[in-house]
């Protein structure tokens, strides 16, 4: 067994994945093959592992400086490949910049420079005009989502990009949508390209709800009602509904989580996280949640608003029925609104009365100390069972960040591991620890 397929088997191990699927491994054998490759499949096959783990073997261990860069369209998807490629446990280091994060902070990671980059189109070109690292060494780079990546808005900066990367040998261009056309300043020669598409999500279910009033929210809270404890994302077209919407919900009891781009940065991760952990089982979101987040096990999808163009219905709808699990697309309708020719559902989903959810068991809670203090998972779970006297059913999912960490707990031990553990130590490191 070649020293490759070892490493290989040893990072999906890590990861807790006991086999790839044929689009990864149709895409591995294709980077290590070729210059040019385009990797089209539905979302959450697991395009970012189908990359990575070729890319990776190609790293070059003596080099010091920037090889791979990884251009993504927004902050979410470019922190959740930082975590994917952490949690490989390679050794290489890797590091993500984007706009609303400390330029200060960008260059301080920078000084010791990571193998692989990964960032937002407008503040990897800002690194790249002032050099502040060495980009001479980039051999390859990597455009997820480049239908979103090369859109108008972000012209000038891509442009920017592949000028400045002079050395470029191999181009990998990764979507969840068909049909469209590469600028020539990509510099694209014969691609080989990978269709998964055609695949589709064939345990999606899509069902139509009519709601008797144009106004949808109590529609929509009957729906949950409905469909009872299960995870799911509320989509709408505008951020200026959801507060709206949000303050329904919370009239009616139904705990839930907010995610749209009007957020603050931090205000956005830390609703990804409490929806990961179970804190929050629904999401209400605009389609900056449609693509690139890393939010598995999603049951069901609401289309609180119509989606105006056919590639949103189908990003929405990827987030659920992932990797062949199955999953419910729910389309509320107006009764006198005609549905847009892209949604075709012929089932017509009649409400039941019902209780609504469950509120979650989870809370979450916020450490200040994380991996630049050498803390790791299996610290802060020692630190919750020995200090803070804790079962471990008690204990639910941990997030490690740079310079903190987020723990689910059961919420009946939430006032109890604050008087316990808040100004503990890890070691020797004295950390707050509160609720959020």
């Amino acid at each position: 067994m070649s020293n490759a397929i070892k490493n290989q088997r040893g990072i999906l191990d890590k990861l807790k994945i006991k086999k790839l699927n044929p689009m990864q491994e149709e895409a591995i054998l294709a980077i290590h093959s070729t210059s040019d490759i385009v990797l089209l499949s539905p979302t959450g096959t697991g395009k970012t592992l189908g990359f990575l783990l070729p890319i990776i073997a190609e790293l070059d261990k003596t080099c010091q400086e920037v090889q791979t860069m990884i251009i993504v369209p927004s902050r979410e998807l470019a922190i959740q490949i930082e975590q994917v490629a952490r949690e490989m446990g390679t050794g290489h280091k890797v590091n993500c910049v984007y706009g609303g994060r400390s330029f200060s902070k960008d260059k301080h990671d920078l000084q010791h420079p990571p193998a692989i980059l990964v960032g937002t189109p407008g503040r990897v070109a800002d690194h790249l005009r002032r050099r502040t690292f060495i980009a001479n060494n980039v051999k390859t780079l990597i455009l997820d989502e480049f239908d979103k990546s090369l859109e108008v808005g972000f012209e000038n900066e891509m442009k920017d990009i592949v000028s400045l990367l002079r050395n470029v040998e191999k181009r990998i261009l990764t979507s969840a949508t068909q049909g469209v056309e590469i600028p020539e300043f990509v510099r694209m020669k014969n691609p080989i390209t990978i269709d998964y598409l055609g695949d589709g999500i064939s345990e999606l279910q899509i069902k139509t709800i009519i709601s008797p009033d144009k106004d949808k929210l109590q529609t929509l809270v009957d729906t949950l009602h409905h469909i009872g404890n299960n995870p799911g994302i509320i989509f709408c077209n505008f951020k200026e509904t959801i507060q709206r919407v949000s303050d329904y919900l919370t009239k009616n009891n139904i705990s839930h989580g907010c995610f749209y781009g009007g957020l603050e940065q931090n205000e956005r991760e830390r609703a990804l996280i409490k929806f990961r952990n179970g804190t929050h089982q629904i999401l209400l979101a605009t389609d900056l949640a449609a693509r690139g987040l890393d939010v598995p096990e999603i049951k069901f999808i609401i289309h609180y608003h119509l989606p105006l163009k056919s590639e949103e219905f189908t990003h929405r709808n990827g987030r659920t029925a992932r990797m062949h699990n199955e999953g419910t697309a729910y389309v509320l309708k107006w009764k006198n609104e005609d549905l847009p020719d892209f949604i075709i559902s012929d089932v017509i989903e009649d409400l039941k009365p019902a209780s609504p959810p469950k509120p979650s068991s989870w809370a979450t809670m916020l450490i200040s100390g994380g991996r630049q203090d050498k803390i790791s998972k299996g610290d802060i779970a020692g630190f919750f069972f020995r200090q803070g006297d804790i079962k471990k059913d008690e204990l639910g999912v941990i997030e490690l960040k740079q310079d903190c960490a987020f723990v689910a707990v059961h919420s009946s031990k939430v006032n109890h591991l604050i008087k316990t553990l808040n100004n503990g130590r890890i070691k020797k490191r004295k950390v707050r620890v509160v609720l959020i």
